[in-house]
């Protein structure tokens, strides 16, 4: 049977161990990002274009019966451009490749940016299939961001492309 000496001694060293935890869990205060400053999460995952091209009549011909389609498409998926401008200066140019073993699943980008808080334009464009010239999907259009305020700029096809949210 334990001591009273014993009892109090424990209690005293808990107590000491659960204050200790106690403070740290909630001091010093944590801010993932200064009170001025909002952040900017550029988050897309999009499947590159592929380039097809159209086979000619004889080359057709050359092929067997079951294995004649018009159109000759590689496994391969294309490279996609990705440039993004805050106030007209660039803070992001890069080419995501496509994974896989064949180069042929998703190309995948994320990144943050932390931006004072205010009014900006954002301009994003994006090509996914780098043998045409030009950006298939571009999305330029002015921002306001609140204090400690989270902006995703996404990609979803169906939904037009490039959206902000």
């Amino acid at each position: 049977m334990p001591k009273p000496a014993a009892i109090v001694g424990q209690v005293i060293l808990y107590g000491a161990f659960a204050a200790f935890i106690g403070t740290f869990a909630s001091w010093p205060k944590y801010r993932q990002i200064p009170d001025d400053v909002a952040l900017i999460k550029l988050s897309i995952s999009h499947l590159g274009d592929r380039e097809c091209r159209k086979r000619s009549p004889e080359e057709l011909a050359k092929l067997p019966p079951n294995m004649r389609a018009p159109m000759d498409c590689p496994r391969e998926r294309s490279d996609i451009r990705l440039e993004v401008d805050l106030d007209g200066q660039p803070i992001l140019r890069t080419v995501m490749h496509p994974t896989g073993l064949y180069k042929d699943g998703v190309s995948t980008v994320y990144k943050r940016f932390e931006v004072p808080a205010g009014t900006h334009r954002l301009a994003v464009r994006m090509d996914d299939n780098l043998v045409r010239p030009g950006f298939d999907y571009v999305k330029d259009e002015p921002i306001t961001l609140a204090p400690a305020q989270v902006m995703v700029v996404d990609f979803n096809p169906d939904r037009g492309g490039l959206f902000f949210k």
